[in-house]
């Protein structure tokens, strides 16, 4: 009968935390997103406004204009692809929020193949 009280109580903890996502506060600004590629770690700086992301990553900069679904999710277009793959559109969908940070999931808009990451907002 222990153990069932137990369980109960672990339920009851768990199924009323709800992780934080105060996705507004992420819709502008300027930030940062650290990945590894090869073990080599790798930084992307970009400026984000309600209808564009400017990104710069190893000197380049490319320009790409944003649609928001709601206001945890958001449609990115490259305004001048160089290439087919870089006219595909992608879905990006904030996951979780703390106060400087958010976990993020994307993908090519009908991919199912998603990756995670996480943006850190320095301004």
């Amino acid at each position: 009968m222990k153990h069932h009280y137990l369980l109960l109580l672990c339920l009851i903890v768990t199924g009323c935390y709800q992780q934080e996502r105060n996705c507004s506060n992420f819709k502008t600004g300027k930030f940062s997103f650290e990945y590894e590629i090869n073990g080599k770690k790798k930084i992307t700086l970009f400026e984000r406004t309600e209808t564009i992301e400017i990104e710069t990553f190893e000197g380049k900069t490319d320009t790409a204009s944003i649609r928001w679904v709601n206001d945890c999710e958001y449609i990115l277009q490259k305004i001048n692809p160089k290439n087919m793959q870089e006219k595909k559109a992608v879905h990006m969908k904030i996951l979780t929020t703390n106060k400087n940070s958010y976990t993020f999931e994307y993908s090519f808009v009908g991919d199912t193949q998603k990756q995670k990451g996480t943006v850190t907002k320095i301004n």
